[in-house]
């Protein structure tokens, strides 16, 4: 079956959707759903994406989207397919960033904007049991009370692959996002209960069919480099898998041989015998007291 949207999970997919200033309103749609009421953007600014450090010896970043509102207000967008390790390493390192943006020369008293980090996940955080389940993570800085000491910087996590609700279940407009973000590339045509403004224009935006050519050609490579991605992790796993298993036979053959032994000991045979009947060596019965 051809496919007719774009994978938004693709670097170019979800900067087409959600990173052009033709699609700022759905950014903006997106963004409010995961903010609190007084916090709602009415406009935006997309920002250099590409910070760069005060020295050369310090490390840039380069985020999917940064953009900034009206009131101030600091968005960073990241979107990441695969497992990365330290990924909310890496979210709080990109948060200084625009922290330290708001440094003023002179006469200053540290006032800041707020920053929120949005991390959308093709993943989900094996580390953390208790909420296995959870599709959406809000990360404040707490006191031992568990009160919110300081409200300017908010980390808020989408785990995708959590998300399990199908068309009749969606009842927020969250829902309708996530959905949307999950299912486009098996998507055939837009369903009835996404044909408002901003998901039309959304679904218009993704149309594979109204790509340039320039850009149709930018999506694929995109496209193969997500698929490069995930066949290199996944023959690592495999890898690691296969060695596992290896070392787990040959750590049962030694666990068997060494029981033998054992055995052999217990019925008063000598070390040089126990060495001829298990194979073992002289060492590795020492190691394991039995000499």
């Amino acid at each position: 079956m051809a496919t007719t949207f774009v994978n938004p999970f693709t670097d170019f997919g979800f900067k087409k959707i959600f990173g052009e200033e033709a699609s700022k309103p759905h950014l903006i749609d997106f963004l409010n759903t995961l903010l609190p009421a007084f916090a709602q953007i009415k406009d935006l600014t997309f920002k250099n994406p590409e910070q760069l450090p005060k020295s050369e010896d310090d490390r840039k970043a380069v985020y999917d989207i940064y953009c900034q509102g009206v009131n101030g207000e600091y968005f960073i967008v990241e979107l990441q397919k695969l497992r990365q390790n330290y990924f909310k390493d890496r979210t709080l390192f990109y948060a200084t960033f625009p922290i330290q943006e708001q440094a003023q020369k002179g006469t200053w008293d540290y006032r800041l904007k707020a920053v929120y980090c949005v991390g959308i996940l093709g993943f989900t955080f094996d580390d953390d049991k208790a909420n296995a389940k959870e599709v959406v993570h809000k990360v404040e800085l707490k006191d031992q009370n568990n009160q919110v000491f300081y409200d300017k910087l908010t980390f808020i996590y989408l785990e995708i692959p959590n998300f399990e609700k199908n068309l009749e279940e969606l009842a927020t407009r969250l829902d309708q996002w996530l959905y949307f973000i999950k299912n486009l590339e098996d998507l055939q045509s837009i369903p009835e209960l996404l044909k408002d403004k901003v998901f039309t224009s959304a679904f218009e935006t993704a149309k594979l069919a109204n790509l340039e050519p320039k850009e149709r050609q930018s999506y694929q490579q995109s496209l193969k480099q997500l698929r490069d991605n995930y066949a290199t992790l996944k023959t690592a796993v495999d890898e690691a898998r296969a060695e596992g298993e290896t070392i787990g036979e040959a750590r049962g053959v030694l666990k068997a041989k060494l029981e033998i032994a054992r055995n052999l000991k217990a019925v008063g045979l000598n070390r040089e015998q126990i060495q001829v009947a298990t194979g073992l060596s002289a060492k590795e019965l020492k190691k394991h007291g039995i000499s």
